[in-house]
């Protein structure tokens, strides 16, 4: 028998905007061992996730109400913070 591939992609929830997209359109973000937020660009990375959407919006808005934390159920330190800061001023405005 073969595997057959599933006729709809996988759909997950940007925590920010609470949008349902394909899992493909949306950044992974995993809590590493150490408990820091990592980018998982593959998202194949072992640890708990979250989605955010590819824009500016989405990522302040999960990094300035906590949500961010709240998803990974860690503590983000500030150069974590400043870290995640940084990679969302390379991102567009809007969806």
């Amino acid at each position: 028998m073969t595997k057959s591939k599933s006729k709809y992609p996988p759909q997950r929830t940007c925590i920010a905007c609470r949008q349902v997209k394909e899992k493909k359109a949306l950044i992974r973000l995993v809590c590493a061992e150490n408990g820091f937020a990592e980018l998982d660009v593959f998202g194949k990375k072992p640890g708990r996730g979250a989605y955010l959407c590819s824009n500016k919006v989405c990522w302040e808005l999960a990094l300035k109400k906590h949500r961010l934390e709240y998803a990974l159920r860690t503590k983000l330190d500030e150069g974590n913070r400043q870290t995640l800061i940084e990679y969302s001023h390379s991102l567009l405005e809007e969806c």
